[in-house]
């Protein structure tokens, strides 16, 4: 079954937020893009929408609340994730800053990680999330 979440930014591509077999969700990549525009927390853009800077804390912070989002509506919860896949741009200068938002939000059990550095993503952004959690 598809599930498509009203709180969470609309996918880049033809694909639903999440998809739910049995009592597992898979969720496409979530990136930190706002519902409903274009803009991306944490980053700045040149006229060519070229990156200039940005924070990853702050994308950190809007994939993880994203993410949440997609749960929420999916009949799950941020507890229920079982495996992340975690996409950085810049492994070398983003992965310590990452590391620490993700001990503060997974204080207590948290689940499997993979974080892989790929050189670019679909939209100008620093990080995405792939997620499995149970229903």
């Amino acid at each position: 079954m598809s599930i498509h979440s009203d709180k969470a930014p609309e996918p880049v591509g033809h694909y639903p937020h999440a998809k739910r077999v049995g009592n597992l969700l898979f969720l496409s990549g979530v990136g930190p893009r706002e519902k409903g525009t274009k803009i991306i927390p944490g980053v700045n853009l040149d006229e060519n929408k070229n990156i200039l800077s940005y924070d990853i804390e702050i994308q950190c912070r809007s994939v993880f609340n994203n993410i949440k989002n997609i749960l929420e509506d999916a009949g799950s919860s941020w507890d229920k994730i079982v495996d992340v896949t975690v996409f950085l741009t810049n492994m070398k200068d983003d992965f310590a800053a990452y590391n620490k938002l993700w001990a503060e939000y997974f204080a207590i059990d948290p689940p499997c990680r993979t974080t892989i550095e790929i050189n670019c993503l679909p939209t100008p952004i620093a990080i995405e999330l792939k997620v499995i959690a149970t229903v």
